[in-house]
């Protein structure tokens, strides 16, 4: 039940404040009201290259609280910001008050009405979610920007997105019926046509400013999203008072409700790819095709896809969708591209696009460095496009600075990371001089600053370049009149902080895990709604938990605070940081998944290293540190011994592990054992890799990759000596033992004839070695992911690390590179069962792909990741979770599997994960080959 507040106002100190506001907004909302730590550093910062510290977070259940919100805020003077996915680029969602999280409890599609195309949605509701209720019906929400997955309907609304689709179907404004908004003062106003909703005064202003209304706007600009668009008012265009709101940032009112436009789906749709000579000649084409009516216009160079597959010939694109074949065939020979490619194909369409989607945070990965948002997304009249990318490009090049302009070509929007030096207090100057002169340059093209993500306080502080100081003035009076006391988001879009203020860069050390944690842009592709939300396997917890601290993101962000050292105070120490990294799996799927490449699982690593450093510091690991961290040396040590300590009751508890799972058995023989005393006269053409799992626990797949092997035509030999890849050190992070256990594996591969690797034959074999004889082929995808990306960034300066991770292969890879004519078994069964989540971040599985079709076993594999993730799934508090994370995709797959599929895993937590939450039992893909080798006799 809400209390009404009795007695507002503001008292003593900043933190006495923050508290008391604190207190009071937790006895007028219903919602989640949190003003820890954690929260305020989630929300520092968005998608922009700005960060400023909220008072707290609020995440409000209704309207109701909405406006109770606002109430309490304004009686403690204390301003608010509206936030939905957190990805706005201009810093405006952000704001030093109390940020209200729209995603968490307002996230409902109220109802959708396919006879009137039109659907009623709260602000938090994410695109996907509306786009997905719409699909049975044949119909869509016009707008698409790439963060489909993740934005909400609420900041389309405050940014007026647009997306790849605006050609056909607007901009959000466009395709706004009507708002349901809060006022700072806690007016409610339905917003409308014909004046709907309109705050008192409003229309009185505008009447007063017809004349600036109607010349004041840049002409033929059809992603004007710049500014306020006090135009919408004008009579002559309906005096809409809802379009008027969309593209305010949350500076005039927080939208609890909207009813959208819905359009139809197109029934046969198809992309078209151009190939042109360049950019400028793929820029000059876009708006020449418009009278053809594409869908989507969208362009990028070569620049920005380097070495993409299935484009046609060129070195610049143009990506066209149509519907059906017959506009296909017609956009194709108007063109006049160097080369097209025409795809019908759903899943080759969604490839092709995945690389559109993905360059906001491709952009951002130059070689050589970084680049980041600051001039992110102008917009010129379509056919002034090609040669303001000339003049662009030029202007680059006089600041020394590098970009790689892409994006909405037929709306003349051009979005772009640049390389600025953001960390130096020359550079910010230069990023100020820039971003003038390029704004002059815009405005000379009679373009708009913001084609698509608002001004925020990116931009803003350049609006009178665009609009002149007359029509930005009555920006502020609009401002004033829907929120004269100036609480909401204050500092964005009208009397904005200036463009270099409050960089999210200054303060942090320019080495170390803080700055590797600043590569995360915050495009948010981590934050994917749930489970079964799609492909891919970034970020296991968070599809489970749906908290930000579980994402990518926000663990990126914690990361960054704490080596700030302003919110979280306590450093290596932070226990916010550690319970946050605790439910990650360290799944590596951020390695490839992420835009950017953020690796939270290094990150992770070297934070527990440095957490527990330090005098007794061993004392506070968890006692699964121990155990399941050094796995490999009690193994080796004690063998099959264990298996009677591992079967009495207090085992679980005494190894740190959780009671819920079963302790793996050892074998009563190793690998080694069993190829020690087996007879043959084949010379050695590879290494085969005797990892711990296979060694001691799964050593039947040891025995069947040799089988298969040398059925193939190959020599077998393992190194002489006991080696390790390291990889339960590295996950548990217990870095300076990693380090050890890798030395002493690369002296065992060195042997006495020369260093490893000596060099790397033609087929990547590693020579002058002795013990180890041609490419190093590893069975379990972890370890082979280790060896290739672990091994040589925790051991950079040993040139033997480079040499080993260079000579890698999984089983599938030594197969089709050193056996390419040997044909296997034809088996001509469907296969289940998981691509583990290692090798699709680090080793790719084309090849296992291909090992599969060429062995009849037909059938795609789950993504995801298994949730067993090594020592994860075993340590207490953490079996949910491991469970939820099968049931995204493994679980469902299996179920879904054809009677008699062959479920195939080659990780052994995933095979250990199918074991214990089915009835089923995973193999390696070895396992099955060396059955249909044994049945024919090969």
């Amino acid at each position: 039940m809400r209390r009404t507040l009795r007695h507002p106002g503001a008292v003593g100190t900043h933190e006495e404040h923050r508290s008391a506001l604190a207190a009071d907004l937790r006895a007028a909302v219903a919602g989640d009201v949190d003003f820890s730590t954690t929260a305020r550093a989630l929300t520092s910062m968005d998608a922009s290259n700005y960060r400023r510290v909220p008072a707290g977070t609020v995440a409000p259940r209704d309207a109701d609280d909405v406006a109770a919100v606002l109430e309490v805020c304004r009686a403690h003077g204390t301003p608010v910001v509206a936030r939905g996915g957190g990805t706005s680029i201009g810093g405006q969602a952000t704001g030093t008050g109390v940020v209200l999280d729209l995603t968490r409890h307002m996230a409902r599609l109220v109802s959708l009405d396919p006879e009137r195309r039109t659907a009623v949605v709260q602000p938090g509701l994410v695109l996907d979610r509306l786009r997905e209720a719409a699909r049975p019906y044949g119909l869509t929400f016009g707008p698409d920007p790439s963060t489909h997955s993740r934005c909400t309907l609420g900041g389309m609304i405050g940014n007026n997105a647009c997306g790849a689709h605006s050609v056909a179907w607007g901009t959000t404004a466009d395709n706004v019926r009507s708002l349901e908004t809060v006022s700072y003062r806690g007016a409610r106003l339905t917003l409308g046509q014909d004046g709907r909703g309109a705050p008192s005064g409003l229309l009185d202003l505008v009447g007063r400013n017809l004349a600036l209304l109607r010349t004041g706007y840049p002409a033929g600009l059809p992603r004007r999203i710049s500014g306020y668009a006090l135009d919408a008012l004008l009579p002559e265009r309906g005096v809409d008072v809802a379009r008027s709101f969309c593209g305010s940032e949350g500076t005039l009112g927080v939208v609890t409700e909207a009813t959208v436009r819905l359009v139809p789906l197109p029934e046969e749709p198809v992309l078209v790819v151009l190939g042109y000579a360049d950019e400028s000649a793929a820029a000059e084409a876009a708006a020449g095709l418009l009278e053809y009516r594409p869908l989507t216009v969208e362009g990028m160079a070569a620049d920005l896809v380097r070495g993409a597959e299935g484009l046609p010939r060129g070195g610049a694109w143009l990506f066209c969708e149509v519907e059906g074949a017959g506009a296909a065939r017609t956009l194709v020979r108007a063109a006049d591209a160097l080369d097209a490619t025409v795809v019908a194909d759903p899943a080759g369409q969604r490839a092709l696009w995945r690389i559109r989607e993905d360059a906001a945070g491709t952009a951002t990965r130059l070689p050589g460095g970084e680049a980041w948002p600051g001039w992110e997304d102008c917009a010129v009249p379509p056919a002034r496009l090609g040669a303001y990318l000339r003049e662009f490009r030029a202007l680059l090049a006089d600041f020394g600075l590098r970009g790689v302009p892409y994006g909405h070509f037929g709306d003349g929007c051009v979005h772009v990371r640049i390389d600025f030096d953001l960390w130096t207090e020359r550079g910010v100057r230069h990023f100020r001089r820039f971003s003038e002169a390029v704004a002059d340059l815009v405005v000379a093209h009679g373009g708009s600053l913001s084609g698509e993500h608002g001004d925020g306080q990116a931009r803003a502080e350049l609006l009178p370049k665009m609009y002149g100081e007359e029509l930005v003035g009555l920006f502020g009076a609009v401002k004033d009149v829907w929120d004269p006391d100036g609480g909401l988001n204050p500092g964005m879009l009208v009397r904005p902080r200036p463009l270099d203020e409050g960089l999210r860069f200054a303060g942090l050390p320019l080495v170390g895990v803080g700055r590797e944690a600043a590569r995360c842009v915050g495009v948010a592709k981590c934050r994917v709604d749930g489970p079964g939300s799609g492909p891919g396997v970034m970020c296991p917890s968070y599809r489970v938990t749906g908290e930000e601290k579980h994402s990518t993101r926000g663990r990126a962000r914690l990361l960054h605070e704490m080596a700030l050292g302003e919110v979280i105070t306590d450093g290596w120490r932070s226990e916010e940081v550690r319970e946050a990294l605790d439910l990650c799996l360290s799944c590596k799927g951020c390695r490839s998944d992420c835009p950017v490449g953020v690796d939270m699982a290094a990150y992770k690593a070297e934070f527990l290293d440095r957490h527990y450093a330090g005098p007794f510091g061993f004392l506070r690991r968890p006692r699964s540190h121990w155990t399941m961290g050094r796995l490999p040396r009690w193994l080796d040590l004690f063998g099959r011994t264990l298996n009677p300590v591992m079967g009495l009751p207090f085992a679980a508890r005494l190894a740190g592990v959780t009671p819920e799972r079963t302790m793996p058995r050892v074998a009563e023989r190793t690998f080694t054992s069993w190829f020690a005393e087996r007879a043959t006269t084949r010379p050695p053409d590879l290494t085969l890799w005797p990892d711990t799992f296979t060694e001691h626990l799964a050593p039947e797949v040891g025995r069947a990759a040799v089988r298969v092997l040398e059925a193939a035509g190959l020599g077998v030999t393992l190194p002489q000596g006991w080696v390790c890849c390291g990889l339960t050190y590295v996950s548990t992070g217990q870095l300076g033992a990693a380090r050890r256990v890798m030395r002493r594996t690369l002296d065992v591969l060195e042997g006495v004839e020369g260093p490893v690797g000596g060099t790397v034959g033609t087929e990547g074999s590693v020579a002058g070695v002795s013990g180890v004889i041609g490419p190093i082929v590893v069975l379990e995808p972890s370890c082979a992911a280790t060896l290739r990306s672990d091994l040589p960034e925790l051991l950079p300066d040993d040139p033997r690390a480079a040499r080993v991770a260079a000579s890698v292969r999984t089983f599938a890879e030594a197969l089709e590179t050193l056996a390419p004519d040997w044909e296997p078994p034809r088996l001509d069964r469907p296969v289940t069962g998981q691509t583990h989540c290692h090798q699709h971040a680090v080793l790719g599985d084309a090849a296992d792909r291909r090992l599969r079709e060429r062995a009849g076993l037909t059938g795609e594999l789950a993504g995801g990741c298994c949730g067993l993730a090594g020592n994860f799934g075993f340590e207490p508090g953490h079996y949910e979770v491991s469970v939820a994370c099968a049931e995204d995709q493994l679980l469902p797959a299996l179920r879904e599997a054809p009677t008699g599929a062959e479920v195939l895993a080659d990780g052994f937590s995933c095979r250990t994960q199918i074991g214990d939450l089915t009835p089923g039992r995973g193999r390696h893909v070895a396992e099955v080959l060396a059955e249909g080798v044994d049945a024919g006799g090969l």
